[in-house]
């Protein structure tokens, strides 16, 4: 039998839309927070990498940096953007605001 990826869960969609009251609205907040994670994750990775960056660009002298090539394993292996905000949303982590509401409320 086959090892399923630790990265498949099964979700129940009900619990998703406690928060919103609706699965869809939730699955958008999750995308973005997805994409906040995801930019987040990427600033970090090219700051870090950015130390080893050479201003020659010689061919001959290309090598390995073992240590950049560690720090780019430890990120490959780090859980995917979208399963840390499907985390933190249904550990309500996330604030959700809804704009149109918010000036319904503020015009009565």
């Amino acid at each position: 039998m086959a090892a399923v990826p630790s990265s498949i869960v099964t979700r129940n969609m009900a619990d998703f839309a406690k928060q919103t009251g609706n699965v869809y609205k939730s699955v958008s907040v999750i995308s973005k927070r997805a994409n906040q994670i995801s930019v987040k994750l990427k600033e970090e990775l090219n700051s870090k990498l950015a130390e080893f960056a050479t201003t020659v660009d010689n061919l001959e002298e290309v090598f390995e940096n073992r240590e950049q090539i560690e720090i780019s394993k430890y990120y490959e292996r780090l859980p995917k953007p979208t399963n840390l905000a499907i985390e933190e949303f249904l550990e309500g982590n996330v604030y959700v605001r809804t704009p149109d509401v918010e000036t319904e409320e503020i015009s009565l």
